[in-house]
């Protein structure tokens, strides 16, 4: 597509809904969840930035994760939120590609900072010793700056090739925000090689994260079965539980809506990217203030 093009068209979602009925109760219903995943996140980051119980290298990740999960969100979330009952959802081509590019960039982030987590995890519990050594202060800083860097380089290719194809005349796309398969989907030139590009990146990522997440917790699960005490066993396994289910939700999800068949509903998929780009982020303060003792009783210090 001709650049002077690209800032003259835009693309029209079709939205979660035509019903004005359901319109106003998902307002309703995504207003509410993205209050409490701004509030709950924003103060997951005041709680461990001003509580020195927490000032360790493990909730250094977790203030990291929800900045990620509260960026990602509003990247999607508040532009849904006006489009429900606007008659025209329309967006124009640079705000989709600039949309998409940051989207990108905070998911591949938090899949990455996910796997560090793991091995945050791993080093605490199998080498518990030299766990200080291992996980420095400086350790730590590398970690997010490489999950930072390499995830908004990924999004630039990505996103740069999908905008580099030509969209001709349909410019409907069956989905409530930029994401890649349905804005792929309206383009009249061949996408083949870009699809099979989409598919490497996010296999790499996910197998790449996976892998390391479940070395991680094959030691872990190996050296928590050795552990005399049922109590011993109990307190290592709780310190786990709570980014295991984190892990859980968003790559399941994650693999269902990327490396699923082309056939499948469009109604299902617009179910399924909400869970993960409105829900999850929600989720994830919730899953770690009720299962972690230190998040809580900073959080009554806090109070």
């Amino acid at each position: 597509m001709e650049a002077n093009q690209s800032l003259d068209i835009f693309f029209l979602f079709d939205g979660l809904t035509d019903d004005p009925e359901l319109e106003t109760a998902l307002f309703i219903i995504i207003l509410l969840i993205y209050i409490f995943t701004i509030v709950g996140n924003c103060g997951l980051i005041v709680m461990i930035m001003t509580s020195p119980i927490l000032h360790t290298p493990m909730y250094f990740f977790l203030k990291h994760l929800a900045f990620i999960d509260m960026c990602y969100t509003s990247v999607v979330t508040p532009r849904t939120l006006s489009d429900l009952f606007s008659k025209k959802k329309y967006i124009f081509f640079v705000a989709c590609a600039v949309q998409m590019y940051f989207y990108a960039a905070f998911f591949g982030a938090e899949i990455l900072l996910l796997a560090a987590m793991a091995y945050d995890r791993y080093a605490a519990i199998c080498r518990p010793l030299v766990y200080h050594i291992i996980i420095k202060r400086e350790v730590c800083r590398r970690m997010i700056i490489a999950c930072y860097a390499i995830s908004f380089l990924q999004s630039f290719i990505h996103t740069r090739n999908i905008f580099s194809h030509s969209y001709c005349n349909n410019y409907q796309i069956s989905h409530f925000f930029c994401d890649a398969p349905p804005v792929l989907k309206l383009s009249c030139s061949d996408t083949s090689l870009t699809q099979l590009l989409i598919f490497a990146i996010v296999g790499v990522y996910s197998s790449t994260s996976a892998l390391l997440i479940l070395t991680s917790y094959v030691h872990i699960f190996s050296a928590i079965l050795r552990i005399q005490s049922a109590q011993g066993r109990q307190k290592a396994f709780t310190t786990c539980s709570s980014h295991l289910v984190s892990v859980g939700t968003l790559f399941g999800t994650m693999i269902y809506m990327y490396l699923h068949p082309n056939a499948s509903n469009a109604d299902q998929d617009k179910v399924v990217s909400v869970f993960y780009t409105m829900v999850i982020p929600m989720l994830n303060p919730i899953i770690y203030s009720f299962r972690n003792k230190d998040v809580r009783r900073a959080f009554e210090k806090l109070m």
